[in-house]
């Protein structure tokens, strides 16, 4: 008899037709924790709140996906269930503790319940977005990889002034591109490695996937105040997409002026 295999949690794929050059991540698009981890041990609330995801992220990746031509990848559960947006030696994978909530759920985990969560989360979403990369470099396409987050308006009690924050790992071009970009043709508050910068450890994805293969790449933290409707997300998208396509062309000009 062949051995029982695991519930995997696949990703979704949207857009997967599409001919951009750009692949959108969302790594913490759901605050979905299935059944097999019961509640982690929070409350609703906590199940609902930043720490379990990305608040306005994935209505905003669908967004730019459907005005960029872009294929989209996006986790189908917690990130504190499993953080794709981190090694599984990285204490962030399956954290004990989010900000100012502990996760009893994920205290004292065993070394089979660890592997059992990356192999049934994290390879799944991993093998799916490096096959995304590689069917696009094997087509003659270099793509662009851009991952998908929001953040908190107050950490620890304070303020963050900043709107939208982009994050690049070792090649700091299209990040660059983009920031400009938005400064010149938006009144968001943009900053370079902001709130976040590869020095927190916050660009895993980028630096497995991107980095590699040698691809631009970027992170994109927008405050999730500004994302926190549906039509809010619309119009973030609609602000964002033109800022991508500029950056682009930017570093498309500079790839030709060698």
């Amino acid at each position: 008899m062949a051995p029982m295999t695991e519930q995997t949690f696949d990703p979704v794929i949207e857009n997967a037709a599409a001919r951009g050059r750009i692949i959108l991540v969302c790594e913490h698009a759901s605050c979905a924790i299935p059944d097999r981890w019961g509640d982690l041990g929070l409350s609703a609330d906590q199940r609902r709140a930043h720490i379990a995801w990305d608040p306005g992220a994935l209505g905003l990746a669908r967004g730019l996906s459907q005005r960029l031509e872009a294929v989209l990848i996006h986790a189908p559960v917690s990130r504190l269930v499993y953080d794709c947006n981190r090694a599984p030696d990285m204490p962030g994978a399956m954290p004990l503790r989010s900000e100012v909530h502990d996760i009893p759920g994920n205290a004292a985990l065993s070394a089979a319940e660890r592997l059992s969560r990356t192999e049934t989360v994290y390879l799944p979403f991993h093998n799916a977005l490096h096959g995304l990369i590689c069917r696009q470099i094997a087509r003659g396409v270099r793509p662009v990889v851009v991952t998908i987050h929001s953040f908190t308006p107050v950490y620890f009690g304070k303020p963050r002034r900043v709107e939208f924050g982009v994050i690049h790992d070792a090649d700091p071009a299209y990040a660059q591109a983009i920031v400009t970009a938005a400064r010149k043709t938006t009144r968001l508050i943009t900053e370079l490695n902001a709130p976040y910068s590869a020095a927190d450890d916050v660009t895993h994805t980028l630096r497995v996937i991107a980095t590699p293969y040698g691809l631009p790449n970027a992170m994109l933290e927008v405050r999730n105040d500004l994302i926190a409707t549906p039509e809010a997300e619309v119009a973030m998208a609609e602000i964002l997409a033109p800022v991508l396509n500029m950056g682009l062309v930017e570093i498309q000009r500079q790839a030709k002026a060698g």
